[in-house]
């Protein structure tokens, strides 16, 4: 029996919903962070933004449990725009899956022009 693929997995099912709704990008990237906490499960789930060589932290959610960090790059044609960082990943092989399907929101949504991203309840 083949181990069923990411794709098939609620993990991915919940964040692709999360981000083909009609959102804003910015609001589809809240949302995806959160699907990753609820779904993976996970601690805490954050996206971190390349802006001028430096990564510069995005939407997140969740409580930051650092000790057990996983890191992913979040890559658009060649070229890293983000990072995304989950603390504590229930599923951590499902991430770089998660981070391929991301990386066109992190495009629309990785120059914040120096605006600070800001939690939403």
């Amino acid at each position: 029996m083949v181990a069923p693929s990411v794709y098939d997995r609620d993990v991915f099912a919940a964040i692709k919903a999360a981000v083909e709704e009609p959102l804003e990008v910015d609001d589809a990237l809240r949302a995806a962070v959160v699907a990753i906490v609820e779904e993976l499960p996970a601690a805490w789930a954050g996206i971190l933004f390349v802006e001028d060589g430096d990564l510069v932290l995005g939407p997140e959610a969740g409580e930051q449990q650092s000790d057990a960090r996983v890191q992913v790059p979040v890559v658009y044609r060649g070229e890293r725009i983000a990072e995304l960082v989950v603390d504590a990943p229930g599923d951590a092989d499902a991430l770089p899956a998660i981070a391929d399907l991301l990386a066109e929101y992190c495009l629309v949504g990785w120059d914040t022009g120096g605006i600070p991203w800001e939690a939403v309840e």
